[in-house]
């Protein structure tokens, strides 16, 4: 276990420190803060996604706990359970959604690109 979290760490330390070199590529000859700005991006839309996910899946998790917990003292309330439980699923998936919506923007449709970039 030990060893498999350091590997992932060092690997992310690896991502980090090289992104900017990876989206020098993409901007081509571009001024010289847009390197950062590309690398900066691709963190942030990153994490975005990361954390969004993140934080959905401990809110699915202690949500489905929580409802089978509910439905083994109450048996007979198990229809109004369930189906709380799915709708109020949903709504905490939205969020994974959202994330994944403020990382695409960030990734394809940056409003600040014409901050960084020149033409």
């Amino acid at each position: 276990m030990k060893k498999n979290l350091m590997m992932t760490a060092t690997m992310l330390i690896f991502a980090v420190a090289t992104s900017p070199v990876w989206a020098e590529g993409a901007a081509g000859k571009a001024a010289d803060g847009s390197v950062w700005f590309f690398g900066l991006t691709i963190l942030g839309a990153g994490l975005a996604m990361g954390l969004g996910t993140v934080g959905t899946g401990v809110g699915m998790g202690n949500t489905v706990g929580k409802a089978l917990e509910a439905m083994a003292r109450q048996p007979e309330m198990m229809g109004t359970i369930q189906t709380n439980m799915f709708i109020g699923l949903a709504f905490i998936e939205s969020l994974a959604i959202y994330a994944l919506a403020v990382a695409m923007i960030l990734l394809y449709a940056n409003p600040f690109k014409s901050l960084f970039i020149a033409g």
